[in-house]
């Protein structure tokens, strides 16, 4: 988690450069809706499909003292690259070539120039899911291994490159600097993770012998979690091809607004999901129901502990945040706006993400993949269709993340549903506690929050001084200390396993 911190801030360092730099609306738009192709692409390809069906099995081998011993986890992880590369390289070469077209139907600009820009940012940007995808399966590899901090620590090569990328290149290379700093910052994190890549036993040697037993698992399971585990980049790309066809500054609305909303969902969320799943699959290939079904309702719990609070206090700060954050040179009130509004949309619904993304990876460790499949099917066509609906309304663009919220929260209920029915019960008086206890907590804050907007309501709009920075460290460490207080006066565990882990 204190990695995963770090790496959001630079995160904020990153996107508050884009913005000072290129704005948040014409070509900053494309720059933003292009570079979420190879993004979105990498969660198809790498970690949020492939990796999700090889940690099971890697996990298994690392556990399995016959497998140690025939090198088997070794042989997973080089036909894994190996294949990665007989996929990507003809991809990449054809996007090259095919870029307009593939621009074109993608995103929805109505300007022949910005048409232009985005194929020439997508030939140099598409390259980088080759390198995303090599790294992906180095993380996977030493997650699996027991070994998370490096990969934490991973994604902040990246923003460092980029930031440095753009500052010292913008006024040369345009908004092409920011193209050298996605591939060199896919470089980066490839070479970062190699060291402990090299000393768990792991190496790059290619291998094509795909009649590996424990790989070809790993093909049979990839393409029902390419349908389930990656619903959430295809939400993403399809909210952002509608967005590409709204006002303008709306692509940059939502990608300043994601920005900001994955920093608790991957403090929180995402690593108690890293964490777990190595050991859910554990416990899955030892066949320790009572473990399983342990581990995945303290996931359950962690989850919402942690994220019902931060969603709140996220939500009600939204235009502070993101003024204070964003609003300098070519970042305008407006642009603030319309991203905070879109913020608050995808708020309602981090929880439901968060919990939707766990409980996939709780059915993936059992070998179910028809249950996540057949419920992300669902949630994708919720989303399509309220996004349909909302962005014809005032809402507009942040209709889109409204949508994608409320369908999510009913994938996490479905989910949450039959992993109580499969799991033979998931001790659901103590989920339903810690959610009770976890709301309860969070309402005074709430309370608070909703009457320093009644007097503070407008100050956002002066954008990033030293005031408004002020007022919102004081209102936000006032209302995640309230929070933090009552969370230990009512024993919610999420506090007091950090407490008793602090002692020892």
């Amino acid at each position: 988690m204190g990695a995963t911190l770090l790496s959001r801030l630079l995160g904020f360092a990153r996107q508050a450069v884009i913005n000072a730099v290129f704005g948040a609306s014409g070509s900053a738009d494309v720059l933003n809706a292009v570079f979420n192709i190879p993004n979105n692409l990498r969660k198809l390809l790498a970690e949020g499909a492939l990796s999700s069906a090889f940690i099971p099995v890697l996990s298994q081998s690392l556990t399995n003292p016959d497998d140690r011993a025939a090198g088997v986890p070794q042989q997973v992880v080089r036909n894994l690259l190996s294949f990665q590369a007989l996929i990507l390289v003809p991809v990449l070469v054809l996007s090259i070539v095919f870029a307009r077209p593939i621009t074109l139907f993608i995103l929805d600009f109505p300007e022949i120039e910005r048409q232009a820009l985005a194929a020439d940012l997508f030939r140099w940007f598409i390259n980088y899911s080759l390198l995303i995808s090599i790294s992906a399966v180095m993380m996977g590899s030493l997650n699996s291994s027991n070994r998370f901090a490096v990969p934490a620590l991973t994604p902040i090569v990246f923003s460092i490159l980029v930031i440095g990328s753009v500052l010292l290149l913008h006024r040369t290379l345009g908004i092409y600097s920011m193209a050298v700093g996605i591939l060199a910052g896919g470089v980066g994190q490839v070479l970062f993770q190699t060291p402990q890549f090299l000393k768990n036993g792991f190496d790059f040697r290619p291998s094509f012998s795909f009649g590996n037993p424990a790989f070809r698992r790993i093909l049979r399971q990839w393409l029902p979690v390419v349908a389930s585990s990656s619903i959430f980049a295809i939400n993403q790309q399809i909210a952002l091809y509608f967005a590409s066809g709204l006002e303008d500054g709306s692509s940059s609305a939502l990608a300043n607004a994601i920005v900001f909303w994955q920093l608790p969902l991957g403090i929180f969320g995402v690593s108690v999901t890293t964490v777990l799943f190595p050991r859910m699959s554990r416990e899955a290939a030892e066949s320790d129901r009572r473990a399983l079904r342990g581990t995945t309702a303290y996931g359950v719990r962690a989850i919402s502990a942690l994220l019902i609070p931060s969603a709140v206090i996220l939500g009600a700060l939204s235009f502070e945040i993101i003024a204070v954050a964003f609003q300098r040179g070519e970042f305008s009130a407006a642009n603030t706006g319309m991203a905070a509004r879109v913020l608050m949309g995808y708020c309602l619904g981090m929880v439901g993400v968060g919990l939707f993304n766990f409980l996939q990876r709780s059915f993936y460790a059992r070998g179910d993949y028809r249950t996540p499949t057949l419920t992300a099917v669902a949630v994708l066509g919720i989303d399509v269709v309220l996004s349909l609906v909302l962005k014809e309304t005032p809402l507009r663009v942040a209709g889109l993340a409204v949508a994608n919220s409320v369908a999510f929260t009913a994938g996490a209920l479905v989910l949450l549903f039959f992993s109580h029915r499969s799991l033979k019960g998931l001790d659901s008086a103590s989920i339903l506690a810690t959610v009770g206890k976890s709301v309860v907590a969070t309402l005074p804050a709430l309370v608070g929050l909703l009457l320093f907007r009644g007097r503070w309501g407008l100050l956002w709009q002066s954008g990033s001084t030293l005031a408004n920075l002020g007022t919102l460290l004081g209102s936000g460490l006032l209302s995640a200390g309230t929070v933090a207080t009552l969370y230990w006066a009512l024993r919610i565990e999420a506090v007091t396993l950090l407490l008793k882990r602090r002692a020892k």
